[in-house]
Formats: C-alpha cells, sequence, structure tokens
C-alpha cells in the first residue's frame, strides 16, 4: 500500500449482529469511499466487548459473523486492512501506556461511562474497571497505526478527542512520537434511527429487535419490521425530523437506498402505506448482494480466516514500530 496516502481506522464491535444504521451509517461508505482514498485499516473490536456482562461463544461467533458481513459488503483484501483487534498484541501494549498518560477525571467524565455505569448498577450488576477505561483502548487502537483520520459519528467524536489529547500529552512529555488524528464525519452516510422509536439511533444490542434491521434478515422479515414501523399523526407525508420523525426516518432510509433526496421523496406520496412498502422493497434488495455474498463466505471459512490472518499480519507491522518507539520514549528498557 501507498503510505503516502492519508491512513483511516474504524471499527465494530460485536456486541450485536450489525443492522441497516451500521451499513448505511459507517460500513457503505468504507466500501465505497475509504478503502480507495486512503490507507484503510477496519477491525473486529472484540476487546471492546468486554466491557460488560456477555458470552464468550457469542462474542466469537458474531466477531467471525461480523468479519465476514465487512467483506459481503465488499471490503477488498487487496485494497485494505481487515483484522481482529484481540490478534494483534500491539492494541493492548499500547492501551496500558496511554492509561499511564490519561487522568482518571478525563475518563470519568466520557458520556458513554456516565450511561453505562448507571445502567450497569440499575441492573444489580457491578461496573467493570474497563468500562472506565476501554476510551483509553479506543485511543491505542487508533494511535498504534499513525491514524491520520477516524471516521466516527457524532456520538464517538468524544473519543477520538481523548485520543488526540493523549497523542498531544504524550508527545509534549516523550518527545514526537504519535500522529494526531482528526476526526471526519462523512457527509454521504446515512443516519438511521429506530423504527419503533424513531428518537434513537438503530442500534446492535436494544433489547427489542422490533425496530432493528439486522443485516441478515430474512426480506420478509424485513419487510415486516418497516410495514410495522412508528409513524406520527397525520396523513399527509412530509420531511422534518422534529415534528415527524417516524416519516422522516422513512424518508431517509429510503433516499439513502436510493441514492436521491428525502424532501423530493416526500412529494411523491399521498399515503404512509405507500412510502412504506416502496421503503420496505428498496431496504430488501439493497441488502440482497450482501445477505447472498455472507452466505458464500460463510460456506467458506478458511478463506475467511485467511484474510483475518494476512490482515492481522499486515497490522502488526504497522503497529509494532509505532508501538516500540512508544515503550523507547516512556523510559522502558529494550528486551536484550
Amino acid at each position: 500500500m501507498d503510505l503516502k496516502r492519508t491512513r483511516t481506522f474504524s471499527g465494530v464491535k460485536p456486541t450485536g449482529h450489525l443492522t441497516l444504521g451500521n451499513y448505511l451509517g459507517a460500513v457503505r461508505q468504507w466500501v465505497e469511499v475509504d478503502q480507495h482514498r486512503s490507507d484503510a485499516l477496519f477491525s473486529v473490536v472484540d476487546l471492546h466487548a468486554l466491557t460488560v456482562e456477555h458470552d464468550p461463544a457469542r462474542v466469537r461467533r458474531l466477531s467471525r459473523q461480523a468479519a465476514t458481513l465487512l467483506l459481503a459488503a465488499g471490503l477488498d483484501p487487496a485494497l485494505c486492512t481487515v483484522y481482529v483487534q484481540s490478534h494483534v498484541d500491539e492494541h493492548a501494549r499500547l492501551s496500558y501506556l496511554l492509561e499511564c498518560t490519561a487522568t482518571d477525571g478525563e475518563l470519568r467524565r466520557m458520556i458513554q461511562y456516565k450511561e453505562k455505569s448507571v445502567r450497569a448498577r440499575e441492573a444489580g450488576e457491578g461496573v467493570r474497571l474497563s468500562l472506565l477505561t476501554y476510551p483509553v483502548l479506543m485511543a491505542a487502537d487508533i494511535l498504534a497505526y499513525a491514524t491520520d483520520e477516524v471516521p466516527v459519528g457524532e456520538d464517538q467524536r468524544q473519543h477520538v478527542e481523548l485520543a488526540r489529547d493523549l497523542a498531544v500529552r504524550f508527545n509534549q512529555r516523550y518527545g514526537h512520537t504519535f500522529t494526531v488524528p482528526r476526526a471526519t464525519h462523512p457527509a454521504v452516510a446515512a443516519r438511521v434511527m429506530d423504527l419503533q422509536d424513531p428518537t434513537s439511533k438503530m442500534g446492535k444490542s436494544h433489547e427489542n429487535g422490533s425496530g432493528i434491521v439486522y443485516l441478515l434478515d430474512e426480506p420478509g422479515v424485513t419487510r415486516k419490521k418497516v410495514m410495522r414501523a412508528v409513524t406520527d399523526s397525520g396523513t399527509d407525508v412530509v420531511y422534518d425530523r422534529e415534528a415527524r420523525p417516524g416519516i422522516a426516518n422513512l424518508l431517509d432510509v429510503l433516499a439513502a437506498a436510493t441514492g436521491r433526496e428525502p424532501e423530493k421523496l416526500a412529494g411523491e406520496y399521498d399515503s404512509y402505506g405507500a412510502l412504506k412498502r416502496d421503503t420496505a422493497e428498496a431496504v430488501v434488495e439493497l441488502l440482497r448482494p450482501v445477505r447472498e455474498r455472507h452466505a458464500e463466505l460463510a460456506a467458506d471459512p478458511g478463506y475467511v480466516d485467511r484474510v483475518l490472518r494476512e490482515g492481522a499480519e499486515r497490522a502488526r507491522g504497522m503497529a509494532r514500530p509505532v508501538v516500540d518507539r512508544a515503550y523507547r520514549a516512556i523510559g522502558l528498557m529494550p528486551a536484550a
């Protein structure tokens, strides 16, 4: 790969089945843009799935499924690096050095820690230390590769800002070691909301999956979920995210699936039912090649294993010099 190109890093956490929101909000951008314009790494960040109660077998299963879906969606190992985070030791090696650079206060101010720790306590569960420190691991994911750009949604901007702060602080204390990354917010990425709660983002791990379209849902299941999507009072089809979030969400999804503008689409419909039917069919057709390719790849696990093994080797080759340099800079004695 041409190392003069911008380097980008993106990851997907195997805490649930990948959704239409993941695809339209991130993965499609990775496939159509990022892997072509940059030296791009895409990781299944399985270590991040361990911050809460989990079933080990499920994490392994979802990690493989996520990697297979990324390939099925169109990530090309000849153009980019696809690998599993835990297969590259440099992530964990660098994370500890960055824990020695971060402060307790800045981690406790992280919005996701505040929200998830409250939910854990309400459920009667202990709050794992890793829930507090995982943003440092996320910073290590980014900094280990001399990453220039991190394509993220607005909810992840705080994590990239932490990575920037830690890079600058480390560089100032111990000498220039890390590239200071920047967050990017692709203009073409779609914001997809839960079909049953259009004020909330479509997430992988919501307890009630009736408002979530999963990439591997059968076409009939997808159609049913879209047809049962919550709509708004009134009958006219208007694109207004504030006043009509349900209809706006359907228009956003249809627009993303067809490459058109949601405002223009709104003018073509005079009933909610027609909009739902067209949106359902557009989503089914959008996901059909992904599902079909996933079935082919799932039947050839040896190929997926080879891609992940070679991807980890390539990622390790990029990260090791950076992390070794950080170990020397912070004062650790090199191994004999």
